[in-house]
Order: structure tokens, then sequence, then C-alpha cells
């Protein structure tokens, strides 16, 4: 059970020493270089890792969506890693601007093995790692800072010494001080700096420091801290490339990426919808999408994430959370009546050239290739302005103000004992109750005549299943035939009338008209409409009076 003071067991993080820090008064104006490890970290977390057929294909969508640095595994670990990594050499899978990058220990044995697989590569990086935090030196390996040190530089002059024999082959080294978050910062440059050293980093042949948060142990801005500390601090900077490799184990990954950006990093490591051990390593779409929201584009091509999150569900056989920022099912989708109404009057001004600037919609769903079906949905928190938008959207009809709030009522009726109502459920509705009505009063045709300064009709309808022909003489075609219902004894006046045009696209067939009539009972009493479509504005006008009857209150 959980402690009543946690305190007794737990220790709250150390801040880092930097009281003037200036990450905070720094905004990000670039993209980082981006580096997936899908294949490598994001597979050795999976419940059956990827078969070569389906890395294969991940590593060809990674390709097409724009990284150039690919982590493809980690070769000593299975024969089927190294397999694979042959398999992208020596079948020429490899774009020639993607450079791929390999895993591997500070243990001979596997940097030999390591070296083996990537032989023949035009450019390759070799990650190296080893952990160097006080839990893992003194409890996990039994080692002191100088042995930890020795390790790293050890591995490194193995590594060296082999790309002294492969001139074909670009090696560029990479270096992890494992469980970086949780090292002394002071220790955390030194095993650094003698890294950097021991390869002869330079400007022109520069060593990657990728400073993980192999757990995440706080917040975000500390973090940022440490990396900024690291960017201050280390020798050689400008022969560094600084890379963060942020875990999610507290669930602020994005955050604590985005503000080591800030600190000075220039890389920024991560998996695809995030995925990784534990909680996840840092989401590479969320980040790219959210510097896209901001005008910089990410040098990542995400306009069909639809497509890219099946790969990746098909490849990996996780699922993509609904809500998952950007690419979810649901992410674009607003159920609230209050939200659906904002977005509803968002777009009725949004113009195609100007900035972007939709209530509740930080990006537009076309961009990454979503459309707008499916960005107002209906069920029983939905009001009167999603229920327009899904009628206009889908059949071009857009209700006026006060036929929102009637329909809304029908919907809500239908929605009350829970569930999603679809576009199409919602258009049935709307046709049950305002175009097929056909009781009392079913329309079967008129005939307009001219007559002494007024308007003539003569009105064949089915009362309660006799036809009858109803005359009447008004102003115009409606006043004529609201005056030949007077004859039947139906007495009902025109508060208010609207029409508009359909398109062909819309309607399913030819274009027509469509009319709106807000009728009131001549006795008194409330409003309520009725709603009309025919090929010709007059006979939609008529069906309109002729469904607003039907519904008279």
């Amino acid at each position: 059970m959980m402690l009543s003071d946690p305190a007794k067991k737990y220790r709250a993080f150390a801040p880092v020493p930097l009281p003037d820090r200036q990450w905070p008064g720094r905004t990000i104006c670039r993209a980082p270089v981006w580096m997936s490890t899908d294949l490598r970290d994001g597979n050795q977390a999976l419940f059956e890792p990827m078969n070569a057929e389906r890395k294969m294909r991940l590593f060809r969508t990674l390709c097409a969506v724009g990284f150039k640095e690919i982590e493809v595994g980690f070769p000593a670990a299975s024969q089927t890693e190294f397999d694979f990594i042959r398999e992208l050499i020596d079948g020429g899978h490899i774009p020639p601007d993607v450079t791929i990058e390999v895993l591997t220990q500070a243990r001979d044995d596997i940097i030999i093995r390591t070296m083996e697989a990537v032989r023949g590569a035009r450019r390759v990086i070799v990650h190296l790692y080893n952990a160097t935090s006080p839990t893992f030196r003194e409890v996990v390996f039994g080692m002191t800072k100088a042995e930890i040190v020795q390790l790293a530089t050890s591995a490194v002059g193995r590594i060296r010494a082999f790309a002294q024999t492969v001139p074909e082959t670009d090696v560029m080294l990479e270096y992890s001080p494992e469980t970086f978050s949780a090292t002394e910062p002071d220790f955390a440059r030194e095993v650094c700096d003698a890294v950097t050293a021991a390869w002869g980093a330079t400007p022109t042949r520069k060593v990657i420091l990728n400073l993980p948060a192999t757990v995440e142990l706080a917040t975000p801005n500390v973090y940022a801290d440490q990396i900024e500390w690291m960017h201050r601090n280390l020798a050689r900077r400008d022969s560094v490339v600084i890379s963060l490799h942020p875990h999610n184990d507290r669930g602020t990954g994005v955050a604590a990426a985005e503000l080591g950006l800030l600190a000075g990093a220039d890389r920024i490591e991560g998996c695809l919808f995030g995925n990784g051990e534990r909680t996840g390593n840092v989401d590479l779409v969320t980040l790219a999408l959210n510097l896209y929201t901001q005008g910089i584009h990410p040098g990542l091509d995400f306009s069909d994430i639809n497509a890219v999150a099946r790969t990746f569900e098909q490849c990996t056989g996780l699922p993509i959370h609904p809500r998952h920022p950007y690419a979810g099912d649901l992410v674009f989708t607003a159920f609230s009546g209050s939200h659906q109404d904002a977005i509803r009057k968002g777009f009725a001004v949004q113009e195609a050239d100007a900035p972007w600037a939709l209530p509740y919609l930080p990006i537009d769903p076309a961009d990454i290739g979503r459309n707008y079906d499916s960005v107002i949905r209906v069920n029983s928190q939905s009001g009167k302005g999603g229920v327009a938008w899904v009628l206009e959207t889908a059949h071009g009809i857009a209700m006026p103000r006060r036929l929102q709030v009637e329909f809304s009522r029908e919907v809500q009726k239908m929605t009350e004992t829970g569930g999603e109502m679809s576009a199409e459920a919602i258009w049935q509705l709307f046709s049950r109750a305002y175009l097929q009505s056909a009781s009392p009063v079913r329309y079967v045709e008129h005939h307009l005549f001219e007559c002494d300064n007024a308007q003539g009709i003569r009105l064949v309808v089915d009362i309660d299943g006799k036809q009858r022909t109803l005359t009447g003489e008004g102003n115009g075609p409606i006043d004529a035939a609201v005056r030949a219902f007077h004859e039947a004894g139906i007495d009902v006046q025109v508060r208010s009338f609207e029409e508009q045009s359909i398109s062909a696209s819309r309607s399913g067939g030819d274009a027509c008209a469509c009319a709106f009539l807000e009728l009131v009972d001549g006795q008194g009493g409330g409003e309520w409409y009725g709603v009309g479509m025919d090929n010709n504005i007059v006979t939609a006008s008529i069906r309109a009076l002729v469904s607003g009857v039907n519904r008279r209150k």
C-alpha cells in the first residue's frame, strides 16, 4: 500500500547548481537532427520482436518520412539482428543520404561482432555505451570512477582501430554515458571528455555525445539544467554533437526533449509514437509536429500520418491510443457541444491563406492527411453546433440557428441512452423528421396561376388519407399555400423563410434547392420548422410548408 510518508522511502532529486541558466529565455528556432531508434530500442521493447520482413518495412517507412540517421539494431544480440544489418548493406537498401547506426556495449567480443556486422557500409555510427551513475558503479558493476572511464576509453580505442582498417567506411562514434540523468555532472563531463580525447574529436570529425534520461527521475527543467551544464562545460564543444535520449517514466519525455533543445542540444533520439522500454522513448512524431505548429518545418514528412500509424501498428503489433497527439483516431474529434460550436464558427471564418487560428485545433488536420469528417462527432454531450456541422459537411445543409436548436433536441433524445450517432444516422433522423413526413398531410402536386394582383395556387394533398385540392391566393406562392391550408382548417403562419442551393456532389443527384420555413400557430404558441428539398425552389418551399404542418405543435 502507499506510504503515508513517502519521504521515508523516496528521495527528491537534487537540483543542478546552475543559477545563471539561460535556457528559460530561449526559443527553438530550428529542427534538431533526428535519429530513430525504432528498429533497436523500440524493437527490444516489443512482446514479439519484429522479424526481418517487418523490420525492413519499417526501415523503408522511416526513410520515406525523412529520417537521415536510423539505429538499425544491436548486431551482437542475435543472429537475426546481425543478418538484418548485413541484408541492409549487402542488398543495397540504404539510401545514399541515410546513415545507419548500431549499438554495442564496451566489451571486446561485442565490439568485434558489431564491427563485422557493419563492414562495407558507406557510413555508420557506432553507438558505444556504459553505465556511469553511482548505483550502477557501486551496486551493479562494483567499479570505481577511474575504472568506468578506463572501460569507456579502451572500447573507443578498439572502435577507432577498426575504423582505420576500413577506409571505405566513414565511421562516426556515438557515446552514451548510460544513466546520465542519475550521474553526477562532474563525472559525466569527465567520462565524456575522456571519450572525445580518445577518439581525437575535431570540428570536422565530431563525436556524438548522447546524454540519456535512461530513467526519467526529475522534472523536465532539471534535465534541461543538466544538458545546459554539459553544453557549457564540456571540453571540445565545437567537436561534439550533443544528443538527447529521453525516456518517459514520469510522462514528461516530450517536455524534457524540448527543454533540452533550449539548453543546447543538437540531436534527439526516440521512436515513432513513443515506443520503447517501460513507458517508452520520447515520441518523435509529437516532437516534430509540435515544431510544425510553431512555424518550423521539422524536416520529417507526416503528410500521410494515417499511413505511418498503420505501418507502425502492423510492424510492432502495438496499437496507437485514440487520444495520442496528432495521430490518434479521436484527437481531432469534439463531442462537447460548446467545443463543436466554436470549431464550426472557426471554420466559417478561416481563410485559406490566412494564419491558422481555429478553436481547439492547433494544427490543420489536412496538413497531415486527416480529413474533417471526424472533427465533430455527436453523442449525448454534443450540442446544436456539432449537429449542424455534421449536416453541413456531409450533406451541404446549413441549418438556420433556431432550426439547429430544434433539431438538436431530436438528436439528444436519440443519444440519451449513450453511444454515438454517425453522420449517416443523423441524416436519417433529419430526413425522417423533416423531409419524409407524410402524416397527417402528404404533398401530391401543385399548380400556380395568376389572378388579379395576386398569386394563386391549387394545392393537391392527402389529408388523413383523403385527397383534397385546396385553393388559395396570396402575395406569392408560399402565402397562397398558407391561405389554401386555411381552407382545410389548418391555421399556420410563416415567421421566417430561408433558402439555399445544394450542389450535386452533396445532394447525391442533381443540384437542388433546400427551403426552411419557420412557422407559428395562428392561435399563438411557439415556433417550429419545416424543411423541403426539390430541384425547383417553389416546390421545395411548398414541401417545407407541408413538412411544417406535419410538425405542428
